[in-house]
C-alpha cells in the first residue's frame, strides 16, 4: 500500500501546549490547579448569551452569507472605528471567520505562493509557523528578546528581510509573553514595511486586554491599511471562546480571494454565534472594561507575587500572561513545568511551547480566580525555594 499521509503534515510538530497538557489529564488529580489555558474564567455575559438563544427560538438556524451576517460585519466596521480609528467597509473589506485562528490560516493561504518567506516573531501562538509550512511558504523565525521587552524591532525585521519575504506576522499583544507595542515601536517598523514592500498579518485578538492606555492597530498608522489583514474575534474580549467567532478585515483585493477559501473550506461562520456577537459589539463594551479591570487586578497580584519570590519577570501590559524567567534553576523550561505539575500539582507551559526563544521562561495564564492565583503562587513560591537550596548544596 502506497503511504496514505502528507509528507508536509507529518513533518509538522504538534503542539507543544497539547503534548505538555496530555500529562495533566492522565494524573485525574483535583488537587491540580492549572494556570495553562488560555481561556475566560468568565461565563459569556447574560445578554449576549440570551441573544443567541433567542435566535434559536426564533429558528435562525439557516447558512449565513459566506461573508457573514451584513449586520454582524456594520458592527465590526462601527466597532473599529470607535476602537482603533481606522474605517472599513463592511460589504467588501471584511469576512467573518471560525475564530481568528481560520482568519490566519486563509489569509497566508491567500497570500503566499511558493517559497514565500514569512517573517515570524517569537515566543508567539502555536499555529503561524505550521500554517505557514501548510500555505507553501517559508517561516522566517525572529527570536524576540527580554531585554527589548518581547517587542519587536525595526532593525530585526530589516536583518531578516530577503527578496523573498513577502509578509510579516505581527502578534501582539503577544500570547505567551503579553508584551505590547505602542505607537511609536509601530511608526519604526512601519517605515521598513514600507522600504521592504511588505504585507503584514496583525493578529489583534487581545486587543482589549491592553493595561497601558488604549490598544494601538498597526492598521491605523499611515500607508499600512493598504498593506495589513487585521484579525480579530470574540473569545478573549467576550469569554466567548466556544462560540468560535472571528473576523478578516483587509483590502478588498485580498480579502475577496480569502472569502474563496472560506466558501469552499467553511461555508460561513456559525449563525447563533453572529447573532450573539452583534449584540456583544452593540452593548458589551461595559463587560470588556469589568473583565479587563478583573485581570488587570491579577496581573498585578502575580507580578507582586513574583517579586517576593526573587523570580524575574518584566512587566507584560497585554493580554492575561506573564512570562517569568528559570534560568537560574539550570534546568529546560519542560524540565521545569513537569516537575512543577508532578511536585507541587501546578500545571503552566513550557516557554518553549511558543518557540526556541522561549527557553528559560514558563508561561502562566491568569485568565482563572484570584483563588486558584493564590494556591498555585502559594505552591509556586515553595517549589522555588526548594530548587534554591538543592541548588546550594
Amino acid at each position: 500500500m502506497r503511504n496514505p499521509l502528507s509528507e508536509t503534515i507529518v513533518n509538522i510538530k504538534p503542539s507543544g501546549i497539547r503534548r505538555f497538557f496530555d500529562l495533566v489529564s492522565e494524573m485525574h488529580d483535583p488537587e491540580v490547579v492549572s494556570l495553562g489555558v488560555g481561556e475566560p474564567d468568565f461565563d459569556t455575559p447574560w445578554h449576549i448569551r440570551e441573544e443567541g438563544i433567542y435566535s434559536l427560538e426564533r429558528g435562525r438556524t439557516f447558512y449565513s452569507a459566506n461573508a457573514g451576517l451584513l449586520e454582524l460585519r456594520q458592527e465590526i466596521a462601527n466597532y473599529l472605528v470607535r476602537r482603533i480609528g481606522v474605517r472599513y467597509d463592511y460589504k467588501k473589506e471584511i469576512v467573518v471567520t471560525v475564530g481568528g485562528s481560520e482568519g490566519i490560516d486563509i489569509a497566508l493561504r491567500a497570500m503566499l505562493d511558493p517559497g514565500d518567506e514569512v517573517l515570524i516573531p517569537q515566543p508567539s501562538y502555536v499555529s503561524y509557523e505550521p500554517c505557514t509550512v501548510l500555505a507553501g511558504g517559508k517561516p522566517v523565525i525572529i527570536e524576540l528578546k527580554a531585554e527589548n521587552e518581547f517587542r519587536l524591532t525595526a532593525s530585526e525585521i530589516r536583518e531578516a528581510c530577503t527578496e523573498k519575504t513577502k509578509v510579516l506576522v505581527l502578534p501582539f499583544p503577544n500570547n505567551p509573553t503579553g508584551a505590547i507595542m505602542e505607537k511609536k515601536d509601530l511608526e519604526a517598523i512601519a517605515e521598513v514595511i514600507l522600504e521592504k514592500d511588505l504585507f503584514v498579518i496583525s493578529d489583534e485578538i487581545y486587543c482589549e486586554l491592553s493595561y497601558k492606555g488604549d490598544h494601538v492597530s498597526i492598521a491605523s498608522i499611515p500607508g499600512m491599511q493598504e498593506r495589513t489583514i487585521l484579525i480579530n474575534g470574540f473569545s478573549k474580549s467576550y469569554a466567548m471562546t466556544g462560540w468560535r467567532l472571528g473576523y478578516a478585515c483587509g483590502p478588498e483585493v485580498i480579502i475577496r480571494q480569502m472569502l474563496k477559501i472560506h466558501q469552499f473550506a467553511i461555508m460561513c461562520a456559525p449563525t447563533t454565534s453572529q447573532y450573539a456577537a452583534i449584540e456583544a459589539l452593540k452593548n458589551g463594551d461595559a463587560d470588556v472594561a469589568r473583565m479587563r479591570e478583573a485581570y488587570d487586578g491579577r496581573r498585578r497580584f502575580l507580578l507582586n507575587a513574583f517579586r517576593e519570590m526573587g523570580l524575574p519577570c518584566f512587566e507584560p501590559y497585554g493580554a492575561f500572561y506573564v512570562f517569568p524567567c528559570i534560568k537560574e534553576f539550570g534546568m529546560t523550561s519542560e524540565e521545569f513545568a513537569e516537575r512543577f505539575l508532578k511536585e507541587e500539582k501546578v500545571a503552566a507551559v513550557p516557554g518553549t511551547a511558543f518557540g526556541d526563544s522561549g527557553e528559560g521562561f514558563l508561561r502562566i495564564s491568569y485568565a482563572y480566580s484570584l483563588e486558584d492565583l493564590k494556591r498555585a503562587l502559594d505552591r509556586m513560591a515553595r517549589f522555588v525555594k526548594k530548587l534554591r537550596e538543592e541548588k546550594g548544596k
